[in-house]
């Protein structure tokens, strides 16, 4: 007998009718004899609402209280579970992150894990209970809720499993696994049986939106094995993200994807001086500014150019940064473009595969979509492209590597 942690997220538990179908999978498990830690998001778009509600009582957001606000969600999903479970003479509490507690730093909107008390779980279990527990949320040394960000309640899920020294972690979500593309773009995915946490990470960093990109680093580092499954195939094997042995030299393409809303933001004339680009990056990063794919020029004798990407939602806050060091910086001219998309293909031994680099770019170019910038690394090429070609440029693609004999 181990312990099972499971995670059901917004839309496996958006209707009485759906939470009776992930009751049946709880209770699978039960009758195996395992210890079944629940792990639940809010009810369909039931944070999405909170924060129309929000924007209605002001436009300003505070973070503090905004934590307070969509965290509601998770806890009306996991007293209904639990009442539920109860319904059926299965012993089963509900548990919020605070009563845990999940102890987490101050950062609030995207707080990160420091520690998981298992105390109060554990009694439980011990006790036979089914224990529901509150995903994308915990509290700060100083008592605030704090939340992880959309997506969170996977962390949650994985966190624990690694506490808890869990036998595995199973996601449930409306879709069978992890495929090859995103099936609302491309008609012929196909489904991947095992995964590396390293492919499954760059696929969750690129726009894949299977898994939350935390939690498959928390399973790497204490390699938990995590199952993605379908709540509403009860026979479904799904996709095992786990250390897969596989050898460089041998090209597997595991996935496409696409990462919408980037901007990119070019620095021009640049001082050509040692220390430069340290100053410019780490302005950004005393701001918390995340930045991805970074491009940098050299000009004539003295300046440089550097381009990089950010989120959109960080666009507007980056340029007043920049635009308030500019003369700092001894910058020319600070540019910028949005709408664009990051479109990226994953898998080992990209890097010692020659062509790879080339078909993407033919399968772009026969598509006639033109290309702003490139990054690779041993696992992934990236381009960047009009956010108005990136489902074109995604079909493209898959077909290149996925539909030909080629790959």
């Amino acid at each position: 007998m181990g312990i099972i942690v499971q995670k059901f997220g917004g839309s496996s538990v958006a209707t009485l009718e759906k939470l009776e179908k992930v009751s049946e999978h709880i209770i699978e498990e039960i009758n195996k004899k395992n210890q079944v830690v629940v792990v639940v998001s809010a009810q369909g778009k039931t944070t999405d609402r909170l924060i129309a509600e929000e924007k209605e009582v002001t436009k300003k957001v505070y973070p503090r209280e905004h934590d307070v606000l969509v965290s509601v969600g998770e806890q009306i999903t996991i007293a209904k579970l639990a009442m539920l479970l109860k319904s059926k003479n299965y012993n089963a509490v509900s548990l919020c992150g605070w009563q845990i507690p999940i102890l987490t730093d101050s950062n609030y909107t995207n707080s990160r894990i420091r520690y998981i008390h298992n105390e109060t779980i554990n009694e439980y279990l011990r006790t036979g209970n089914i224990v529901i527990v509150a995903g994308f949320q915990g509290i700060d040394e100083n008592g605030n809720i704090t939340t992880f960000g959309r997506g969170g309640s996977d962390t949650t899920a994985v966190a624990l499993a690694a506490s808890l020294d869990a036998e595995r972690c199973d996601i449930f979500t409306d879709v069978d696994g992890v495929y090859s593309a995103d099936p609302r773009i491309v008609d012929t995915v196909k489904k991947i049986k095992t995964i590396s946490y390293e492919e499954m990470l760059e696929l969750s960093s690129m726009g894949a939106k299977v898994l939350h990109n935390r939690c498959v680093e928390i399973g790497k580092k204490y390699n938990i094995p995590i199952y993605v499954k379908s709540t509403f195939e009860r026979k479904s094997l799904g996709t095992l993200v786990t250390n897969k042995e596989s050898f460089l030299e041998d090209l597997t393409i595991n996935g496409v994807t696409k990462d919408d809303y980037i901007s990119r933001i070019t620095i021009v004339g640049l001082e050509n001086k040692i220390g430069k680009t340290y100053q410019l990056f780490k302005l950004l990063s005393e701001n918390s500014i995340n930045v991805d794919i970074i491009v940098q020029s050299f000009g004539e004798h003295i300046t440089k150019d550097i381009a990089f990407t950010v989120k959109m939602n960080d666009l507007a806050r980056t340029l007043e940064i920049l635009e308030e060091n500019k003369e700092k910086l001894s910058a020319k001219e600070i540019l910028h473009s949005e709408n664009l998309s990051k479109v990226s293909i994953i898998g080992v031994g990209i890097a010692n595969k020659p062509g790879v680099a080339a078909s993407m770019f033919e399968a772009l170019y026969e598509n006639n979509i033109n290309m702003h910038m490139v990054t690779t690394s041993e696992i992934k090429i990236s381009v960047l492209v009009d956010v108005n070609d990136s489902d074109l440029a995604v079909k493209a693609i898959h077909q290149k590597f996925f539909e030909t004999e080629n790959y």
